[in-house]
């Protein structure tokens, strides 16, 4: 019944993740002997592997949608609310596909980003104009989801990162930031402090990150027995977000409660998700 069970629960996650085709998308990854990006045992591919990537994924959209012009992109130009399994599924893929898959993968899927980003160009309900593949905003969302993927990992991971092994999982990060685009990624935990601290006068709340961050917190597009499992992942994420980004956001900031039982209930659901998808 106990095997069962973690059968059932990993097929829905990884269909939810990555699609119907999942055993496909996985043989064009990882049945090759062409080499990846990254070695076995790199730093970046025990974070990526861990399920507290559910939670630092979730934390990296609350903190990127910060940045006036980048969340207007995705205000005017995602589907994320009419399609939010299939952005959801594309990033995903992504992710794995760099980290994990081999150099052609790797390399296609960082073309189609950029092939899809030259279209995401407009202007900001203030009148500022933006575009996707602008150098700076890609290094704003590549910071935001490193900063939120070590945290969470570092919280709620199964064997977090220390000493110099940080840095070679921000280092190994900037392969993929520079494929993008993006000019002088991190590659030292010190240099992405410094570069979060240069884009703090550019932060704000805006309409859109506060619309955003009520779908993805209170309207997830889940049937009411997935919206408790998913409530403690959203949990456990705004229980990481820094104090200075509740406000903006108009997220609830309870530091004893999220300290305690916010932190315990992401521990119990990163817990869950990891013996599921490790079936």
């Amino acid at each position: 019944m106990t095997e069962a069970l973690r059968s059932w629960l990993g097929d829905q996650v990884r269909t939810r993740v990555v699609g119907s085709d999942a055993a496909v998308r996985a043989a064009e990854l990882f049945d090759t002997d062409e080499p990846g990006w990254f070695a076995d045992d790199a730093p970046i591919r025990r974070v990526h592997a861990d399920a507290s990537m559910f939670v630092g994924g979730l934390r990296a959209l609350l903190f990127q949608s910060l940045h006036p012009r980048a969340m207007a992109g995705v205000a005017q130009h995602s589907d994320y609310r009419h399609d939010p399994w299939g952005r959801l599924q594309r990033t995903a893929d992504f992710l794995t596909a760099t980290t994990f898959g081999p150099a052609s993968e790797a390399q296609r899927a960082v073309e189609v980003v950029r092939r899809v980003h030259v279209h995401v160009v407009g202007t900001t309900p203030d009148g500022e104009p933006y575009a996707a593949n602008d150098p700076h905003l890609l290094a704003w969302v590549h910071i935001a989801e490193l900063d939120s993927f070590l945290a969470a990992h570092d919280r709620f991971g199964a064997d977090p990162l220390h000493g110099r092994e940080r840095d070679e999982y921000i280092a190994d990060s900037a392969v993929i930031a520079e494929a993008l685009g993006v000019v002088d990624p991190p590659t030292t935990e010190s240099e992405l402090h410094d570069q979060l601290r240069g884009f703090r006068p550019e932060l704000r709340g805006t309409r859109e990150a506060r619309d955003a961050a009520r779908y993805l917190l209170l309207q997830p597009p889940l049937p009411p027995a997935g919206r408790a499992a998913y409530g403690l992942i959203a949990g456990g994420a705004v229980s990481l977000m820094p104090a200075w980004t509740r406000w903006p956001l108009r997220l609830p900031w309870l530091p004893v409660t999220e300290a305690t039982v916010g932190r315990a209930a992401g521990d119990a659901i990163t817990k869950t998700l990891r013996w599921a998808i490790t079936a």
